[in-house]
């Protein structure tokens, strides 16, 4: 079952990095601007990579020419396997 998600992308950043919010969507900050396609593609690669799937696995369902995407990924992989994968852990809430 494809796993689907929601990503804010920051493109033009400097910088490549994720971010979990406290809503569970995840920020990802890209250094490719938003023009042609160009930060699409980076994104699309770099989940790719994390996951060690082709870049083809990654589709955009929604948000192509908007900074928040919501992205099918054609894998076996849970949500928090993702976040592992990212190196992102997630918070608990102390009180």
């Amino acid at each position: 079952m494809p796993l689907v998600i929601e990503v804010k992308v920051v493109p033009s950043s400097g910088r490549v990095a994720w971010k979990l919010q406290e809503n569970n969507r995840l920020t990802c900050y890209l250094k490719s601007p938003a023009e042609k396609g160009k930060a699409n593609r980076e994104l699309c690669t770099l989940l790719a990579k994390a996951l060690r799937a082709p870049s083809a696995a990654c589709t955009i369902l929604s948000g192509a020419t908007s900074r928040l995407k919501r992205l099918r990924i054609d894998t076996d992989w849970s949500f928090d396997m993702l976040l592992e994968a990212l190196h992102i852990e997630r918070q608990m809430k102390l009180f």
